[in-house]
């Protein structure tokens, strides 16, 4: 079987690993967060559309698929897991705790792995998630730490292993969640993909970069409800 390595589709997915290791630089060497976050946003971007090239242009292929994964852990994986031991750095601590337990937070990283080689061999996924995706929690994380970083919020150490947790479950949980892929544009079908779209714009637009956290709060809150009335009705 011959393998093609350079396609477009592979490129974008290339383009949004990059994103993650400029991501991942900006935190480390240029200790520039908010850099680190839109980074991410840009590497999100390439990843929707790597998979719709691919559909596109009838190139889908096995290689592409794990590519795909590979670069993800780099951009939403690694690279927010960086900007919360950064975000460690700029937080004070109730009681205490010591510098060391900060590493802690690089679970993001391990957890986010996991996800991927979930979805990657889990067909239930087609239409949508199972635990939240690696994109949007990287979001939620990046654009708490932007707003660590300009001291617009002040979130403790305690509270950041505690965020850690809850973000690791999130990845891995049984919670199905809803993805934008649409089939038709229907009010009836998509409705609540219309609404929270309209509520996502409504928060960034009147809270900026701190409104991406809320937005994926409110995705988050939105799918366990939807989850639970479904599975009240089976």
């Amino acid at each position: 079987m011959k393998i093609r390595l350079i396609t477009i589709p592979n490129l974008l997915t290339l383009s949004n690993m990059m994103c993650g290791i400029l991501a991942v630089i900006s935190t480390l060497v240029l200790d520039n967060m908010q850099a680190a976050f839109f980074l991410i946003v840009i590497a999100a971007v390439f990843d929707f559309f790597d998979g719709m090239a691919a559909r596109a242009l009838n190139q889908p292929s096995p290689l592409g698929t794990q590519l795909d994964s590979l670069s993800d852990v780099v951009s939403f994986g690694v690279a927010p897991a960086i900007m919360m031991v950064g975000m460690w750095q700029l937080s004070p601590s109730l009681w205490g705790v010591p510098d060391v337990l900060g590493y802690v937070t690089l679970a993001v990283a391990a957890f986010s792995s996991l996800r991927l080689a979930k979805f990657n061999i889990d067909d239930s996924q087609s239409t949508e998630f199972e635990g939240l995706a690696t994109p949007a929690n990287a979001l939620m994380l990046g654009a708490m730490a932007v707003m660590v970083e300009r001291g617009e919020w002040t979130i403790c150490r305690e509270a950041l292993l505690v965020l850690t947790v809850v973000s690791c479950l999130l990845l891995v949980c049984r919670i199905r969640m809803f993805s934008f892929k649409f089939k038709g544009f229907a009010w009836k079908d998509n409705w609540v993909k219309y609404l929270f779209a309209a509520s996502a714009i409504a928060l960034v637009a009147t809270l900026g970069i701190g409104g991406v956290v809320w937005t994926i709060v409110l995705y988050i809150a939105l799918s366990s409800v939807l989850h639970v009335v479904k599975m009240l009705k089976m």
